[in-house]
């Protein structure tokens, strides 16, 4: 008599494993950012009605995408494992070259435009080459930016146009072609929407396009991750962070044009503390200082939640003087929201 042996229950493989929906939505890193807008959009639509009127709630909106511009770029850094403390007065280094230029010299607005840009790639370049030549902290690097760039913006605004303030170039040709493209507002069902926004977006969209789905993005979550190791596989560290601190230059020269074209003028001591607030929405939105883990769509709900918060509390009517004490325990909270996702993530 034969006897049947009984079959062995087969061996799953975890490293093909599927997760369901819920535990891919948990590794997400901008969960925890999610959840927190969420709250936040419930909690100021209940305690203020002015809050979910589409005019005030388009304020809301260029409010975050003056923030959230700047956040994609240094999102994506902050993945790749470095920061950048330059990057507000780097935003008015750039105004202040469209604008001096083209006044000084008597010359189209979109001349100095287009060195706007130069500059601001250049600044980009200068620090990521300095930090990769040197392997110095980013902070060391770029607090060195910092502190140039805000003297040089004193000194030569001083220099060529005899204040503290950049020249009025209302009146110069280009400037109202310039002003369309970068300060203009579209209407939509007859509420106006800042041109801003949709820059944001479409930013938001590039940026995740790169991270997700290009060989490009696969290399700044390597040199996030481990430098080193990144580059012992072939991944060409050098012109990646390079690269990082380059897209941060075009956010910047971006939001820079917007604030000239907005206001004709640029007050050269304007910028200094807005680094930070691109770092808090970065950070809200999952990416953590460690580099290697973070996402663009998370920079942007952070940059949503900064936004929300400042004109939240105004539409409130509350003392705003509490306002960045809320900022300071949003940061805190979305820290431990986001290192205990990972941390959850990394175990499954």
């Amino acid at each position: 008599m034969t006897q049947t042996a009984l079959a062995a229950p087969p061996v799953i493989d975890e490293r093909v494993g599927r997760r369901n929906p819920f535990q891919k939505l948990l590794g997400r890193p901008e969960v925890g950012a999610l959840v927190g807008a969420v709250v936040l959009f419930i909690f100021f639509s209940s305690v203020s009605g002015t809050f979910l009127q589409p005019n005030a709630f388009a304020t809301v909106l260029y409010g975050a995408s003056t923030i959230g511009i700047m956040a994609v770029g240094v999102s994506l850094l902050m993945i790749g494992g470095e920061f950048d403390l330059s990057t507000g007065v780097a935003v008015i280094s750039s105004a202040l070259t469209a604008s001096l230029f083209s006044w000084y010299f008597s010359m189209n607005i979109w001349v100095g435009v287009l060195l706007a840009l130069a500059v601001s790639l250049g600044i980009g370049f200068i620090n990521g080459w300095i930090l990769v030549k040197t392997k110095l902290p980013s902070f060391i690097v770029t607090l060195a930016t910092f502190l140039m760039l805000t003297g040089l913006n004193l000194a030569l605004t001083r220099a060529i146009g005899g204040g503290v303030s950049s020249p009025s170039i209302a009146d110069m040709d280009g400037f109202d072609s310039a002003r369309a493209i970068f300060a203009s507002s579209v209407t939509l069902a007859g509420v106006e929407i800042k041109v801003t926004v949709f820059f944001w977006i479409v930013l938001v969209a590039v940026a995740s396009w790169v991270l997700l789905r290009t060989r490009v993005g696969n290399w700044i979550f390597a040199v996030g991750g481990d430098a080193n190791a990144a580059r012992a596989v072939g991944v060409p560290v050098t012109r990646t962070k390079i690269g990082l601190f380059m897209a941060v230059g075009f956010c910047g020269w971006v939001l820079g044009m917007h604030n000239l074209f907005a206001f004709d003028a640029v007050q050269s001591g304007e910028g200094v503390g807005n680094e930070f607030l691109y770092i808090i929405a970065a950070v809200i939105g999952g990416c953590l200082l460690t580099g290697g883990y973070g996402s663009a769509v998370g920079g942007a709900i952070g940059a949503f939640i900064f936004g929300m918060a400042n004109k939240g509390i105004v539409y409130a009517q509350w003392n705003p003087d509490w306002f960045k004490f809320f900022l300071g325990l949003m940061l805190l909270l979305a820290t431990i929201v986001n290192l205990i996702v990972k941390r959850r993530a990394d175990l499954r």
